[in-house]
């Protein structure tokens, strides 16, 4: 069998992963150099964002310019066919918004991001659990687990 023979598997190899949509998502809509997707996508490292920049210019998903300046000056913009997956960066994001809405996971995030060392992390900030599944009990469990550590 042919290993792109699913269409889904072949878009999420291309544009899949942590990284690839936050840089697609960043350069949807602007040209963006180098430093700047650096400072737009904190946490990923100098070396993760040039392979990922690497395989969607190979994949024709990414244009690179590169301008004959001191210091040289590089560019990365969205191709044409880059530009054709705007509808699929367009409803992943309104699919996340009405998730995090439903879910109530972006005050979750940040309390986990805002909580130091020693204290517990949030309920849910790991796993991607739906937190339906908790029940009140659950949830005072988690709360007085919180307030002990």
């Amino acid at each position: 069998m042919e290993e792109y023979y699913c269409p889904v598997k072949l878009t999420a190899d291309i544009i899949g992963g942590k990284w690839k949509p936050l840089i697609l998502f960043y350069l949807e809509h602007h040209t963006r150099r180098f430093g700047e997707l650096r400072r737009l996508i904190p946490g990923m490292t100098k070396k993760m964002l040039t392979q990922h920049l690497r395989e969607l210019e190979r994949d024709q998903i990414v244009h690179r310019e590169v301008y004959a300046e001191v210091p040289p000056r590089v560019e990365y913009s969205l191709t044409r066919h880059g530009e054709s997956l705007k509808p699929i960066l367009k409803a992943m994001s309104a699919w996340g918004s009405r998730h995090r809405a439903r879910y109530g996971l972006a005050s979750t995030r940040i309390r986990k991001n805002k909580s130091e060392v020693g204290s517990a992390p949030a309920p849910h900030a790991e796993t991607r659990t739906p937190p339906l599944a908790h029940s009140t009990a659950t949830q005072q469990l988690s709360r007085a687990t919180k307030g002990s550590l």
